[in-house]
């Protein structure tokens, strides 16, 4: 049976913080665990977008009411493209309006963007209030949820002004997976596939074995997925907290997947271009001597085989390379690229030249090039 609780301990400036991640398969636990925090009396702002209210905000509301406190709602407009900080502006105001002060809550109630955004108001709003995470992707479940980076795009820059605010409390409803895409579904198994390739390849193994149940979205193995996804992701966050170093890693496919996403104007995917950009990962560990050409081929097709491309079609090399340079995670000018040293295990590589990552690059554009 999957364990109901995961603690994730983590730090702030006055010392040890921890909060749970819980696992459930509705909303009926969220008033006791709401009750838990001790919040009696506080008032709670629920933020969600246009998306997700309609299927959920009703009865995270009335779950959140059975706390005897006052709960409010902020609608956000859906999408990628409404992640900036003018929106974010409409949820201070809201707060203001509402005499939100620094004892009350928000709940992010949503995916990743949402998430995002709700965490980074709070940690702005009063010089910080406290938050949790409600998230209703399997993206946002098994990764933007933990860990406390929060932040929103500049322009056309990703997630480029933020701050790191951890939740109080993590709420995992696995029934919400139902009502997901199909497209939204696959782009959470990329980061899934990820936390096998950069930490452990019997969960790559264990992935392959229950592919048939997990793409029948049977409640029981996906709840034992997302545990075991969010294991491997708190486990990186406790060592490293702020990302000074380990942290890193979890980035593997994001610079040239952001880089991606942003060349195609938002119009791929997030999963999808972080898939695209774990194949050009995977073929600069082989050329580094790190994959075997079997290993290499194993990425490639597990990616595929859960529904997610490994090439990008419409862009040049040499635009895809540019825009890697704009990557928030550069360092003295050096991109800080996520390589695996074997398949299961992934470190930081900042030796890598121009002309290997055009190489990589070349292996992702539409016409893919056999190394």
């Amino acid at each position: 049976m999957t364990e109901q609780r995961l603690q994730v301990e983590s730090l702030k400036k006055d010392g040890g913080f921890s909060y749970p991640i819980v696992f459930e398969k509705d909303f009926s636990a969220l008033a006791r665990e709401i009750a838990g925090l001790n919040r009696k009396g506080r008032k709670i702002c629920v933020v969600t977008d246009s998306n997700v209210a309609p299927l959920y905000l009703e009865n995270v509301r009335q779950a959140l009411e059975e706390t005897g406190q006052t709960v409010t709602s902020y609608i956000l407009p859906a999408g990628e493209k409404n992640k900036n900080l003018e929106q974010i502006q409409g949820i201070y105001e809201h707060l203001i309006q509402e005499q939100f002060d620094r004892k009350d809550l928000l709940a992010a109630l949503g995916g990743g963007v949402v998430g995002d955004m709700t965490g980074f108001a709070a940690a702005t709003y009063l010089r910080g209030v406290d938050f949790i995470q409600i998230p209703t992707t399997l993206l946002a479940q098994v990764d933007s949820s933990i860990g406390g980076k929060t932040g929103v795009d500049f322009k056309q820059y990703k997630n480029m002004v933020g701050a790191f605010h951890q939740p109080r409390l993590v709420y995992m409803n696995v029934s919400v997976l139902k009502s997901l895409p199909e497209k939204e579904f696959a782009c959470g198994m990329a980061e899934i596939l990820k936390h096998g390739y950069i930490r452990s390849r019997e969960y790559s193994q264990w992935l392959d074995w229950h592919q048939q149940e997990i793409s029948d979205r049977r409640e029981d193995v996906c709840l034992e997925m997302i545990r075991r996804s969010c294991v491997i992701k708190k486990t990186v966050v406790e060592n490293d907290p702020t990302e000074q170093g380990e942290r890193a890693v979890l980035n593997m496919g994001h610079t040239i997947g952001h880089a991606v996403e942003k060349l195609k104007n938002f119009t791929m995917l997030h999963g999808e271009c972080v898939s695209v950009g774990c194949a050009a990962s995977a073929y600069l560990s082989l050329k580094k001597g790190f994959l075997t050409q079997q290993e290499y081929d194993y990425v490639k097709n597990q990616l595929r085989s859960f529904h997610l491309p490994v090439t990008v079609d419409g862009l040049c090399g040499e635009e895809i390379l540019a825009a890697t340079k704009s990557d928030k995670k550069m360092e003295n000018g050096k991109i800080k690229f996520v390589l695996m040293d074997t398949l299961g295990h992934a470190v930081v590589d900042r030796s890598l030249s121009d002309e290997e990552l055009s190489l990589a690059i070349g292996t992702i554009l539409a016409k893919e090039e056999t190394p």
